[in-house]
């Protein structure tokens, strides 16, 4: 895990979520981020986060989600993110990495703030994949319970 800074000459991707329960889902994601650009930077959301906006506490902590994810082929560098809070504190995250491409699942809740803090940076935004909702986290659980 390293900085976080854009890398000189590479197309930078940024993506980011919880990644909690690695599941095909999230692969597919992953690897058609990866063809958007060289070099694909994985934020991973904070175990307060996951508490406070899924209403669950993570099945893995933020240190495991990041070495896992730092596992895959199509990852170059994994951020564990602090807890951030507003939208101006996402902002800042993204000024600082810089990317070229923010890519995201059709139907992200965040898709206008992703798209306004890409813009800031002079990145665009890229719909990689559909919402795969066969594929989900929460659906892991409830399947074991």
């Amino acid at each position: 895990m390293q900085s976080g800074i854009k890398k000189a000459g590479k197309k930078t991707v940024l993506v980011g979520g919880c990644f909690d329960l690695l599941h095909y889902g999230h692969y597919t994601f992953l690897k058609k981020a990866k063809n958007c650009g060289d070099y694909l930077i994985v934020a991973v959301e904070s175990d307060e986060f996951i508490l406070k906006h899924k209403k669950r506490n993570s099945v893995h902590s933020q240190r495991e989600r990041a070495e896992i994810l730092s596992e895959l082929k199509c990852v170059d560098e994994v951020i564990q993110m602090p807890y951030l809070s507003s939208d101006s504190e996402y902002e800042q995250f993204v000024k600082k990495i810089k990317p070229d491409i923010i890519a995201v699942t059709q139907g992200d809740p965040q898709i206008k703030n992703k798209r306004k803090q890409v813009a800031q940076v002079g990145g665009e935004l890229k719909i990689v994949t559909p919402l795969l909702a066969d594929f989900s986290s929460q659906k892991i659980i409830d399947s074991l319970l």
